[in-house]
């Protein structure tokens, strides 16, 4: 059996560590055949925001698919020695985005993790997964539990002593420096109390509303602005009541669980389906809609599943693309404002026009183009927490960038990017503010109360 057939360093996909196949822009394609488009010819580099910070090779696009090959074709036989390259990768997707092969590099670093030994299966990553997957019933009492700890000040406390590090957890202390006031109800307990957005008693939708971890457990409003418009701007919903897309599972090696979360949000997709036909499932985390929309790749071996899986990612839509910018009116805004291109909207989704022109119409001369607005912020989901100096770095150029606009709003698509441009705007531009993309068109675009008449208040 030859190295096209299998390789030095999977195996079969039965492991259950492993795709066995890509979908690149070429094609359906085996891991080997798809690291193999990589001619290197080094377009990839100057997009890179690991390259172009430190010129090591190894932490380019290009090194790291060679870096993979190599692995797979058993040149390189302990994968510890690109434990490095791969862990650094930001997975920001611009280098195939400038790749005239469109060679899936995010992809294929995944691939590449999960040959380290022991990845994903940590305590830590396989207890957040079990917990979202299964025990939903008893992973939201507790994280609202924790979010009643930060709001009394004990999570702070836990920091300054050192409490986090101690237990070998000092990526949560950081996580949790980050995040502003958190929320005790979630999307899910607000939406499932909606009847508005109920199945029952309608004859038609429009869309379904997906409420992604990110708006559902930490940015509430942006899930309600989200609603908010597609009830303005598209007519009548309903709430998806979904599970997470899995993301966190298959970036963090957990293949199997990935699969089993896709499959609880297709079924749930196709009960609504057989009551309303055709709608769009519409999200607003850029990182978690991009999965979605690539759920067809985790069952490329599965004939029942494959194409009820295309089926569902062919109906997902982000709300940076589905909102009709020609029917958007509204007040102008108070101030600049500028668009930072979540990366998983514009090289993952290759979204990039749809929200400049709803921002053209409602802002005018107020919005201002950035530099390099799809370079990466330095989030990257836990990338801010676990490679610290090089995630600053990306920042200081993302924030640079952004303070040439003078803007005093910048607005972005994923929740990662919020959390980052957050934390990087208060340290060093706190003239602007990060605005997720629902909550600013909402906030132009909400119809304003009645003025009161003969100095009394309407009821």
């Amino acid at each position: 059996m030859s190295k096209y057939e299998i390789n030095e360093l999977y195996g079969h996909e039965e492991s259950g560590l492993h795709l066995a196949r890509l979908l690149t822009d070429l094609g359906e394609r085996t891991l080997y055949d798809a690291v193999s488009q990589c001619n290197r010819c080094g377009y990839c580099e100057t997009a890179c925001p690991t390259y172009m910070l430190t010129g090591r090779e190894t932490l380019s696009a290009r090194g790291r698919n060679q870096f993979l090959r190599r692995l797979m074709e058993g040149r390189t036989k302990d994968p510890a020695s690109a434990e490095e390259s791969f862990s650094t990768c930001l997975l920001c997707g611009a280098c195939s985005s400038a790749c005239y092969a469109k060679v899936p590099t995010p992809d294929l670093v995944l691939e590449g993790r999960r040959s380290g030994r022991g990845y994903g299966q940590s305590f830590a990553a396989r207890l957040a997964v079990d917990l979202l997957l299964n025990r939903r019933w008893l992973f939201e009492p507790l994280l609202k539990a924790g979010y009643l700890l930060k709001r009394l000040g004990f999570a702070g406390l836990a920091r300054r002593l050192g409490l986090y590090e101690f237990a070998g957890l000092g990526a949560v202390g950081t996580a949790q420096d980050a995040i502003g006031r958190a929320p005790l109800r979630f999307l899910r307990d607000l939406f499932r109390k909606d009847p508005t957005l109920q199945a029952s008693g309608k004859t038609d939708i429009s869309w379904a509303y997906f409420a992604p971890c990110g708006p559902n457990y930490l940015y509430t409003e942006v899930g309600l602005a989200t609603v908010a418009l597609l009830k303005r701007f598209l007519g009548r919903g309903v709430f998806q009541d979904n599970f997470c897309c899995g993301l966190l599972a298959y970036n963090y090696g957990r293949i199997p669980e990935a699969r089993e979360f896709a499959r609880k949000n297709i079924l749930k997709f196709e009960e609504l389906r057989s009551v309303f036909g055709d709608f769009p499932v519409v999200g607003d985390c850029a990182s978690c809609v991009a999965f979605m929309k690539s759920y067809e790749q985790l069952f490329t071996g599965d004939e029942l599943w494959r194409p009820r899986a295309k089926a569902f990612a062919d109906a997902v839509k982000d709300i940076l693309e589905i909102l009709p910018a020609e029917k958007l009116e509204g007040r102008r805004p108070a101030g600049a404002v500028t668009y930072h291109d979540s990366c998983r909207a514009c090289h993952g989704q290759g979204i990039r026009a749809e929200p400049r022109a709803a921002l053209k119409k409602l802002a005018g001369e107020a919005f201002r183009e950035m530099p390099e607005s799809d370079w990466c912020c330095g989030g990257a989901g836990a990338y801010a927490f676990t490679q610290t100096a090089l995630s600053e770095e990306i920042l200081d150029r993302k924030i640079r960038n952004i303070a040439s606009t003078r803007a005093a709003t910048v607005l972005a698509g994923a929740t990662s990017c919020l959390l980052q441009l957050g934390a990087g705007l208060k340290a060093k531009y706190p003239s602007a503010r990060v605005v997720h993309y629902s909550v600013f068109i909402d906030e132009l675009t909400r119809p304003e109360k009645p003025s009161p008449r003969n100095g009394k208040i309407p009821r």
